[in-house]
């Protein structure tokens, strides 16, 4: 086995990995768009309405949570786009990428489903379960390009945090939160800010609703690949400057001891 995300090991039990990224992937879509529909449909919580920046804290806590509930036991991708750009670099098994991608489906199409049950008709025909949709005058290109963006920073801080031994390992749970919560904060009046192919597809099949679904697939899945791309082959073997000074000191005195 080899070290994955935030301590976890490639290779384990596919049932057992593929269990925590549905569980995970289900609570994820769930707590933001539960929110998103509350915001749409104007039911308040605690007696004020729910707003846009709600929505954004929904996602980055949801995820800090579930970095630190399952970070240890699937690695919590919880995010097509995550697994296969770290497959891509290496640094995920291809056999295990299919299992990965359909577990985070299921949960994203149960977590509308649950939506819908708890909200009733009106979170469907009205807030459209909280799908990431584009706003009004915004094409597709525009999704694709918002899309790609949020989610290569969203990946390269997974990547960067999660895999890399010189970062302190508790840290990576809030570093990854507060990414994705950015995230949607600013994708988020663009492309509502889906920034995962599963979080975007599970309310689109419930609802019914397609709009640019190719945008909210091909864009995540093309800025996660450059950003796992960028760290795996220019920034994870960089050195702290006291360690290259170091090495250059001993080749000096090794090519003054051979004189």
């Amino acid at each position: 086995m080899t070290e994955g995300l935030y301590g976890s090991r490639t290779g384990q039990n596919v049932l057992r990995v593929g269990l925590a990224e549905l569980v995970g992937t289900y609570l994820l879509v769930l707590a933001g768009t539960a929110v998103a529909v509350a915001a749409v449909l104007e039911r308040s919580i605690a007696g004020g309405g729910v707003d846009s920046l709600a929505v954004a804290l929904a996602f980055g806590l949801g995820l800090v949570a579930l970095v630190n509930a399952l970070g240890h036991v699937s690695g919590c991708h919880l995010n097509p786009a995550v697994t296969l750009a770290l497959a891509a670099t290496g640094r995920f098994p291809w056999r295990y990428v299919p299992a990965y991608v359909v577990a985070q489906l299921a949960g994203a199409v149960l977590a509308a489903l649950t939506v819908w049950v708890l909200h009733g008709d009106a979170a469907r025909d009205q807030a459209v379960l909280g799908a990431s949709l584009p706003a009004d005058g915004v094409g597709s290109g525009v999704v694709l390009i918002a899309e790609a963006v949020v989610t290569f920073f969203l990946v390269l801080v997974i990547v960067s945090v999660a895999t890399d031994p010189r970062v302190p390992k508790a840290s990576a749970g809030l570093a990854v939160g507060t990414a994705l919560a950015v995230c949607v904060l600013v994708a988020g009046p663009l492309s509502g800010g889906a920034v995962n192919p599963a979080r975007a597809l599970g309310p689109m099949i419930v609802a019914g609703r397609f709009d640019a679904l190719w945008a909210y697939v091909v864009g995540p899945l093309i800025g996660g690949g450059l950003a796992a791309l960028l760290y795996s082959r220019f920034l994870a073997e960089g050195r702290q400057p006291a360690d290259a000074e170091a090495e250059a000191e001993a080749a000096d005195d090794a090519v003054d001891a051979s004189r």
